[in-house]
């Protein structure tokens, strides 16, 4: 917001209150009223109303307090933003951040992850950063880009710390990441999986399986040439993410490894993703709905027999 004045802040309880999470708190005092703005309790307003400040020559950030608040904001996203470039060949440059995924003691209400129904919508961007660093890095490229961009902060990480580097930091949105290399295995996951997927690495590691962990990073769009090639070497494929597996980001990255001229896979690929029910209230059963260690082991232990 330093560098440029063009950018705005919108959305509920995003000034005085710093946000739900926090990741706001200090802008108001900094930037005042004009850029930092409390909203009313309208998702389909803050949509709206990013759309046409983006419209307008700004560059606004709309904040969710979870990602089914994005259900309200659906008509303004796609009807508006994302159709924009076709329709009229003017751009559409803005951001909606929020919350994403689950807490299992936060009870049944806001539990879901839709990444996915955003991610296949052309005109629109994807995005769900797992380390500080991807996340400063991957906000600051979303406010830059020229697309409206869904930036989605997953519940579990934000209190997750690490390195974040100093001054300007940019990760091209559409860039996967590998964390940790591989020979045996490639295991594609993105948000708070990431580090599921590092903790089965060292698992995995003590029985001499060798798992390369890749970071999704962009769900759209997806680095389908990075995926491929780390495919080409391991020649295995383990997709895991917080989201249903059926019609899901899994099902996507597997297809776009099929869909390839090469036969790169020596093993069927595996999907490791929400159980097909909506999260309980119950802390307990809610955990064994989301993808968890076991059957993340599971699916590994299909793939190297």
């Amino acid at each position: 917001m330093a560098r440029d004045k063009r950018v705005i802040l919108l959305g509920e309880d995003v000034g005085r209150k710093g946000g739900i999470a926090g990741v706001s708190r200090g802008l108001l005092e900094e930037f005042g009223r004009e850029r930092v703005i409390d909203t009313p309790i309208s998702e389909m307003a803050i949509a709206g109303a990013c759309c046409g400040a983006a419209m307008s020559g700004l560059r606004p950030v709309g904040e969710f307090y979870y990602s089914d608040m994005l259900m309200f904001m659906a008509d303004n996203i796609v009807t508006s933003g994302a159709r924009l470039k076709l329709a009229t060949g003017r751009t559409a440059p803005y951001v909606l951040r929020g919350r994403d995924g689950s807490k299992p003691e936060d009870g049944g209400p806001h539990q879901d992850s839709y990444a996915a129904w955003f991610a296949h919508i052309p005109g629109l961007k994807v995005v769900m950063p797992a380390t500080p660093s991807d996340a400063k890095g991957l906000l600051a490229a979303a406010i830059r880009d020229d697309n409206p961009v869904i930036f989605l902060e997953q519940i579990p990480l934000y209190g997750v710390k690490g390195f974040v580097p100093a001054g300007e930091h940019l990760v091209p949105l559409g860039k996967a990441d590998i964390k940790m290399a591989g020979t045996d295995v490639t295991l594609a996951c993105v948000g708070r999986c990431v580090h599921d997927a590092l903790s089965a690495r060292e698992r995995w590691a003590q029985r001499g399986v060798s798992i390369e962990v890749f970071d999704l990073r962009s769900l759209r769009p997806l680095d389908i040439d990075a995926i491929r090639a780390s495919v080409r070497k391991t020649g295995r494929l383990a997709v895991m993410h917080e989201g249903w597996a059926s019609y899901g980001i899994s099902a996507e990255v597997i297809a776009c490894v099929s869909d390839g001229p090469e036969l790169l896979l020596r093993a069927p690929a595996q999907r490791v993703g929400t159980l097909e029910t909506h999260i309980p209230a119950s802390p307990r059963l809610a955990a064994a709905c989301l993808p968890n260690a076991v059957r993340l082991d599971a699916a590994i232990s299909t793939l190297v027999g």
